[in-house]
């Protein structure tokens, strides 16, 4: 008969699992700001047109939540 993991080594499992999410975090917003970073450096984008982009981003997804939260009858 098998036996059940104690409550103890799942919170462990847990912790990795988390820990392993934020280094995955990590590596994926510093590629991405590295990617804008040379984006603005050669002139592809402009500081402006990339904050009225996230502006415009944030915008909708508030819209989208918002929707969700109270939908309409």
């Amino acid at each position: 008969m098998k036996s059940m993991p104690s409550p103890a080594w799942e919170q462990v499992q847990l912790v990795a699992k988390l820990a392993d999410l934020k280094d995955e975090h990590y590596r994926t917003v510093l590629t991405l700001s590295a990617m804008l970073e040379l984006f603005l450096d050669k002139g592809i984008l402009t500081r402006e047109e990339l904050d009225a982009k996230a502006e415009s981003l944030e915008s909708q997804l508030d819209s989208l939540i918002s929707a969700s939260l109270h939908p309409m009858p």
